[in-house]
């Protein structure tokens, strides 16, 4: 079924009129534009006013952008899914002009603040915008209701919430900036403003529709997200009475996770719920599938929170306790390297499942790595890997034993062979996981004491794949096959800290460790050219003793 979408240019006379009753809901950012961008908007519609040597109706139409909302097709109420910001400082500007206006002026704005009530009706005055409900009650009193903007400017701004801040600022700003100007100055922007200043209204009956809206407009850069939506869905069907509590609790968790790795959070959430690619979107499959499941306030307290301080953990890989963190933490980042991030639905299950049980918690990120390594090193395209961890998750949540040998978090004896297979291989030609592999090597080698915190790191041959005419290459290896056949293997791969010299590349190997491998400090960072400096030739011999050794190590890594 289609869904109607509007879009119209409107001036702001036809937005803050009858046709509209603005509410931010509950999802939405706190009010947030500072004086920065207050000051930018009154200098930019100062501008395209002009100086008052031509008429109002001669002064360039001023676009203030788009807001979207969603609003039925016969009634005024709507709601703000984008825009809020300038609806809010653009009615703090009516208050300000309203305030330094005579009183037939002022009562003429006062109209695009609310719509008078009837007292004989008993019809009480309609407000034209409904903020945030944390913030309602002081931008009516200070700033929609008359008279009160002098009382405003006097509070004490450490007493205010950072929105109520924002609000008591701008409304400074805007007023010491136009109380410079003459009345006729102030009364001829008052109708430049509401004539000559137009939004682009885009209304849309319902939320799916709206957020798809959104996320076409998400590329100008606007901050709303597929979890401000959700949040506006999970808190407004709490009870009164505990949505103070229950928002706390939500924007603690963003506030700790972050707000980009929150938004994450809720496509952990659904892979383990629904355990499968999505088939719909994912606000979508919340509202469908997931949430009519169980009830808000456990949606809260048994999901979010706990996912949400488990992957708190994974990301930052700072597990605490009296009992191996060391290990889980050393699981975690190495699992932070792998590079896809299918393997997190799982391990937030288990950790929340788990959290106060280092023992199982060390003994599953063990094989989690394992098979996490193990499926990135074989390559595993997208649907393999889901479908994998969804057997998984399915695996934790019944109880099964995960270190049976049939397990999902087992790797099987046919993907063992071909993970050995190519590990002895070209390993250099596989850019996506060559790096990854040898750091692993390099970490156990060193016993987990070797700092990774380059901002660069290359994988090097040893062994050039072209080695100069002349050289002691082509003394120990006349045979071009044969040589071949060693370039790319473990065995000759080091690694450096910095960028590769494309000069010192070809160079005899005595000189190469001399220029090439060695750190500023004369000795290299990595266990495995450390292993390279120490031999005085690089010889077949040489080359397959490092193979088969660094083979042995990686196969005791992951039990292959």
């Amino acid at each position: 079924m289609s869904v109607a979408i509007h879009a119209t240019e409107k001036a702001l006379c036809k937005v803050f009129s009858d046709d509209f009753a603005f509410s931010i809901p509950a999802y939405q950012r706190p009010y947030a534009w500072t004086k920065d961008q207050a000051s930018e908007l009154l200098t930019d519609l100062l501008s395209f006013l002009g100086d008052g040597s031509e008429a109002v109706t001669d002064a360039n139409p001023y676009f203030l952008g788009s807001i979207v909302l969603i609003k039925g097709e016969d009634a005024p109420e709507a709601d703000v899914v984008d825009g809020q910001q300038r609806l809010t400082t653009l009615t703090i500007l009516l208050s300000v002009l309203r305030s330094l206006a005579n009183s037939e002026s002022a009562s003429e704005i006062t109209d695009y603040i609310y719509q008078r009530g009837k007292r004989l009706e008993g019809k009480e005055n309609r407000y034209r915008l409904k903020i945030r409900p944390r913030d309602e009650d002081f931008f009516r009193h200070y700033i929609q209701d008359e008279n009160k903007l002098d009382e405003l400017l006097r509070l004490d701004t450490s007493q205010l919430t950072d929105s109520q801040r924002n609000i008591q600022i701008n409304a400074s700003y805007f007023f010491h900036e136009l109380k410079l100007r003459s009345y006729q100055e102030r009364d001829r922007f008052s109708h430049y403003l509401m004539i000559y200043c137009f939004l682009v209204v885009v209304s849309t009956p319902d939320l799916d529709s709206a957020y798809r809206i959104f996320s076409i407009l998400n590329a100008r850069g606007l901050d709303l997200t597929l979890s401000d939506f959700l949040k506006s869905e999970v808190i407004g069907k709490i009870h009164q009475s505990q949505q103070d509590k229950y928002t706390r609790i939500w924007e603690t968790e963003e506030e700790d996770l972050g707000r980009e790795k929150f938004q994450e959070l809720f496509a952990h959430i659904r892979m383990i719920d629904r355990k499968g690619k999505p088939r719909k979107t994912t606000l979508k499959e919340f509202r469908e599938d997931i949430l009519p499941k169980i009830q808000p306030q456990k949606f809260i307290d048994e999901i979010l929170k706990p996912y949400s301080d488990a992957l708190e953990i994974i990301n930052t890989a700072n597990y605490r306790s009296d009992k191996d963190p060391e290990t889980v933490n050393y699981l975690l980042r190495w699992l932070n390297q792998i590079d896809n991030f299918d393997w997190i639905p799982p391990a937030i299950l288990y950790f929340s499942k788990n959290r106060h049980t280092p023992g199982k918690l060390k003994q599953f990120l063990s094989e989690l790595e394992r098979l996490a390594a193990g499926l990135f090193i074989l390559r595993a395209d997208i649907n393999d890997r889901i479908g994998r961890y969804a057997k998984l998750i399915t695996a934790i949540e019944e109880n099964v034993d995960l270190y049976a040998l049939e397990s999902p978090l087992q790797l099987t004896p046919q993907e063992i062979n071909r993970i050995i297979k190519t590990l002895d291989g070209d390993l250099y030609l596989i850019k996506r996981i060559r790096q990854y592999v040898l750091l692993r090597l390099d970490s156990t080698l060193s016993q987990g004491e070797a700092n990774y915190d380059y901002s660069v790191i290359t994988v090097e041959h040893v062994l050039p794949q072209n080695p100069s005419e002349g050289s002691t290459w082509l003394q120990w290896f006349p045979n071009e096959e044969e040589r071949i056949q060693y370039v790319h293997r473990i065995g000759n791969l080091a690694l450096l800290s910095r960028n590769k010299n494309a000069e010192a590349q070809n160079y005899d190997f005595d000189k190469k460790k001399e220029k090439y491998f060695v750190g500023k400090k004369g000795i290299s960072p990595f266990v495995l050219t450390t292993q390279v400096l120490q031999q005085s030739e690089w010889t077949p011999a040489v080359i397959n003793q490092r193979q088969e050794d660094s083979l042995q190590s990686l196969r005791k890594i992951w039990r292959l």
